[in-house]
């Protein structure tokens, strides 16, 4: 969809060019939501891609993920020596409601900012407990917890004229067992839920669940908790709500199953040592 009002794209390749943005001249990245509907009180963009961010870089301290990187990028990313939980990459990026098409412009930072329910982006790094980058408009920088950065059905932390730079996966989280499910009331559409566990190598759990919350949310545990205890806690969450891609009743239920399946998978012995089983698709209609 043409956006009629935008009168200029800028491209960016220092922060001072961010200047620029404003509530009517917002950051241009992939652009796939952006351009999904009419933005009347936009009158400009800045252009992102032109920073020249690195999509991918690993550290010591984990692996770092430009808010540029595409999805795309993301999901061929080789696996790092111990990076067990490595499968979920590309099982997160299958949950986007669109084409492969979509995937080569799509980019982890905009499905974060777009921070609708079923972003698959937000949970995978909300569930590798993910910090991001924020730089903000008065020229600091703000380091948040990724399960903080969206509050909302299309709400997030953001102010007009802040920028998510990248988002951290600790190195931690990336060495730990992680099991995926999603669930659509159709093959191809919007997930109703979708639901990451993480069994921690010294044997803790966190079940981060979205797509039928407005907001991601998570249970922690010391290790991993029996049934009956799952399947309270995740009935007690709130959030749940109603639209046409599912009743809030039935993402409450369907979410007790998802993630007590997980909980079995989890439950399961490892994967010999440099032979890690993949999670299971998990994916449902």
């Amino acid at each position: 969809m043409d956006l009629t009002t935008v009168a200029a794209i800028t491209p960016a390749r220092t922060r001072d060019d961010l200047a620029a943005l404003s509530a009517t001249v917002v950051p241009l990245a992939g652009g796939s939501e952006l351009y999904a509907d009419p933005r009347i009180h936009l009158t400009g963009l800045v252009d992102l891609h032109t920073m020249g961010w690195p999509a991918l870089t690993v550290t010591p301290d984990g692996l770092e993920i430009a808010a540029t990187c595409t999805l795309a990028e993301l999901s061929r990313m080789p696996a790092e020596p111990g990076w067990v939980a490595h499968p979920i990459f590309h099982l997160a990026c299958t949950a986007l409601f669109g084409s492969f098409k979509i995937w080569n412009v799509a980019t982890v930072g905009g499905n974060l900012c777009t921070s609708l329910p079923a972003g698959p982006m937000i949970c995978l790094t909300a569930a590798l407990d993910a910090r991001v980058l924020i730089w903000r408009a008065d020229g600091t920088d703000e380091w948040l917890p990724a399960v903080d950065f969206v509050t909302g059905n299309t709400t997030n932390v953001l102010a007009p004229g802040d920028v998510l730079r990248s988002i951290h996966v600790p190195a931690a989280a990336l060495t730990a067992r992680a099991g995926y499910r999603k669930i659509a009331l159709s093959p191809l559409g919007r997930s109703g839920a979708v639901l990451i566990g993480r069994l921690d190598t010294d044997g803790a759990f966190v079940l981060t669940v979205t797509g039928g919350t407005v907001r991601p949310v998570q249970l922690r545990y010391p290790e991993l908790p029996d049934p009956a205890t799952l399947a309270a806690d995740i009935a007690r969450l709130d959030g749940w709500f109603t639209d046409a891609h599912g009743a809030a009743d039935w993402r409450r239920a369907v979410s007790g199953l998802l993630g007590e399946e997980i909980r079995q998978e989890l439950a399961e012995p490892a994967a010999p040592t440099g032979a890690p089983a993949a999670p299971q698709d998990g994916t449902r209609a």
